[in-house]
């Protein structure tokens, strides 16, 4: 049975792709998977009885070493901020390839607290900061210091001590380029060093808090719970910073997506389910709901989501506990089918990442594919007819090339970098100045305006001929011929439209980062956690991979 991908039509749609939710493919599970054989140790732990100095924390596998540096300081209350354009954090943080001297340190430590204003160099990798969450992280610290353990709670509503306001990589500031290290098999997929950098901030902060309680009382304070430090990730506030990110790398989006496309592909494929594989798939299914109803937020938005998720996902557990028999040929392709039919987009893609989770020889092959060398595709084949690239448009963005954009409602919005922030941001374009400002994020619109200007040429006529009088849209005529190659690389909808919901592009990413949980404040921002529930460091030879449903 030959069952095809899944539509980009459908897929691509933003209500669809803000549906996704974690899987196996998400970068900070596979990290895990990847580096679970390593040996973890803690190198350095220099900190004051405040908990402010120097620590080193580092993975190591034969001859190759990462080794995060944190550089905890002294920060007032008046200068503690996690916007972008802050200058001062509660902790600075670089991954150094390689095993730092001290003149390493002693130079980072005058670097890195700096960030965007400092000079890294090619040793090191990534790039971060984070602040505390001061309530929670002082609760902690007085609970321990008083030998008991913090208010669960307490804890459970937050999820974290500390929260991160950025992850650099990739040269940024100094820091190494990719082609110098892309070729380490260890960090083929996507941002795995991030990865890395995040999950070890994660255990600085439990270090962190327990030494802070020890100095305060010696002689009564305890350690925080293994259990509670699972319990607890690395929180994170994230705008519309991350939605320019999917549309400006459409060869990465694309292999993304069609990693999951495959993996579901081929799992829809199997005819005859093993017990032990469909077992799991109800397990993981039925134990996910408890993270579901822990999930916090004011959104109203988000809270009729979680609503409708669960409304659905219960019944579905309901139709196979009672009526599904896995014995049948092809069950996991009339499970989607069932699915598609019944339920709405928020449970259709939540199923297909539980799909996923019996199947890691399906999935894992795919985790490597994931990268993308984006510069291979940068050029634009000029010698190739005006006939081909409208065919491809009318194949690939046929739903946008509909788009009538003389209407107010479908040109409603502009996209924009903020002089005062440094951030992205989306403005009303009927309401607001600085649309001649605007960012060239409108593809849908930029792509119908080719297909229109490509109508008063020849058929015959070469893509060259038709670029040295439209440089303009040399932009869209790259990604039309990326799409011919690359069916997932393009959102199927309008970015500047009024009805955009801009969170369903952040939630698209942080899906594949893999983040729990979505708290938006916002249609233009929200609150995540990551690696809430993972495994700490010395329990990562034996963990299970599905800790995420436990």
């Amino acid at each position: 049975m030959n069952i095809p991908l899944r539509n980009p039509k459908v897929v691509m749609k933003l209500s669809r792709l803000g549906s996704f939710h974690q899987s196996r493919l998400s970068f900070l599970r596979s990290f895990l998977k990847e580096f679970k054989d390593w040996d973890y140790k803690r190198d350095l732990f220099e900190l004051n009885k405040n908990g402010y100095g120097t620590a080193i924390f580092s993975f190591k596998k034969k001859n190759r070493v990462y080794s995060l540096i944190c550089f905890a300081n002294e920060l007032d209350e008046n200068e503690r901020s996690d916007r972008v354009i802050a200058t001062k954090w509660d902790t600075a943080f670089t991954l150094f390839d390689g095993v730092p001297t001290k003149l390493d340190i002693d130079r980072l430590k005058n670097e890195v607290p700096k960030q965007e204003i400092g000079r890294l160099s090619y040793k090191e990798l990534t790039l971060s900061r984070a602040n505390k969450s001061v309530r929670v992280f002082n609760h902690v610290v007085e609970s321990l210091s008083n030998g008991v353990q913090p208010n669960k709670e307490l804890l459970a509503k937050v999820g974290y001590l500390y929260r991160t306001t950025a992850v650099y990589g990739s040269g940024k500031f100094g820091l190494a380029d990719r082609f110098r290290i892309k070729n380490r098999e260890e960090i083929y997929g996507p941002f795995r060093l991030e990865m890395m950098l995040v999950y070890l901030v994660r255990q600085f902060t439990f270090d962190q808090v327990n030494h802070v309680a020890k100095n305060r009382n010696p002689n009564k304070a305890v350690n925080l719970d293994p259990e509670i430090c699972k319990s607890l990730g690395i929180g994170n506030s994230t705008g519309l910073g991350m939605a320019p990110f999917i549309v400006n790398h459409p060869t990465l989006l694309n292999n993304w997506i069609y990693a999951r496309e495959a993996s579901l592909k081929q799992i829809r494929e199997i005819k005859n389910a093993a017990i032990i594989d469909s077992n799991l798939f109800k397990d993981c299914l039925k134990k996910s709901i408890k993270n579901i109803t822990s999930w916090n937020t004011e959104s109203e938005y988000q809270i009729k989501k979680i609503k409708s998720l669960l409304r659905d996902l219960n019944k579905f557990i309901l139709f196979l506990d009672n009526e599904f028999d896995f014995n049948q040929e092809y069950p996991f392709n009339r499970i989607y089918e069932y699915v598609e039919e019944k339920y709405e987009e928020e449970c259709v893609e939540y199923v297909v990442s539980m799909m996923l989770e019996p199947y890691d020889n399906i999935v894992s092959p795919f985790i490597k594919k994931m990268s993308s060398e984006e510069d291979k595709y940068f050029n634009i084949p000029t010698q190739r007819k005006v006939i081909e690239l409208k065919t491809i448009l009318e194949d690939k963005y046929s739903e946008i090339l509909n788009i009538d954009f003389t209407k107010k409602e479908s040109n409603f919005n502009f996209w924009f970098i903020s002089k005062n922030k440094e951030e992205p941001r989306l403005a009303n374009r009927f309401d607001e100045n600085g649309s001649d400002l605007e960012q060239p994020l409108a593809i849908a619109r930029d792509i119908k305006k080719l297909y229109e200007t490509l109508s008063i040429y020849k058929d015959s006529s070469t893509i060259a001929l038709f670029l040295s009088n439209n440089s303009d849209l040399r932009h869209v005529v790259r990604r039309a011929f990326i799409a011919e190659k690359f069916p997932y690389s393009e959102i199927q909808d309008n970015t500047i439209g009024k009805e955009i919901v801009p969170i369903d592009m952040l939630r698209l990413k942080l899906s594949f980062f893999g983040a729990l949980k979505f708290d938006p404040r916002s249609d233009k921002w929200l609150r995540i956690c990551m690696f809430q529930g993972a495994p700490l460091p010395e329990q990562l030879k034996n963990y299970d991979e599905h800790w995420v449903y436990s």
